[in-house]
């Protein structure tokens, strides 16, 4: 009888344990699906064209998420700073980080007083 219940405590214990990585991996594809929702907002994408960028981005690697994700952090602190130096508060900054924020990823921003390359045909 004693053995009976001490197995009992330890397969409750153990179906307690397996619940928790469930709830776990859960969370990460919740994560993941209100990450690619935001993004799919940000670029106001609808129809077709959302159904096919949401495929994609549910669909990528961890690692290619934490890429974007990291370049994501790097075009914020860009335009945090941007914004900073113009000493931007209120609508106004709120304006320019949106349009900072859409307008130009990260590593394509062109270097603080660069001369954009003369065009040649």
């Amino acid at each position: 009888m004693t053995r009976s219940i001490w197995l009992v405590a330890v397969g409750a214990v153990l179906a307690l344990g397996a619940g928790q990585f469930a709830v776990a991996d859960e969370t990460a594809q919740q994560t993941k699906m209100g990450t690619c929702n935001a993004d799919a907002k940000a670029k106001s994408l609808t129809g077709d064209d959302r159904k096919a960028f949401m495929k994609d981005c549910l669909s990528n690697h961890p690692a290619a998420a934490m890429d974007k994700k990291s370049s994501q952090q790097e075009k914020m602190k860009s335009c945090n700073a941007d914004a900073k130096t113009k000493a931007l508060t209120g609508d106004a900054r709120k304006s320019f980080m949106k349009d900072c924020l859409s307008s130009h990823p990260a590593a394509d921003a062109p270097a603080a007083g660069a001369v954009p390359a003369p065009m040649t045909h």
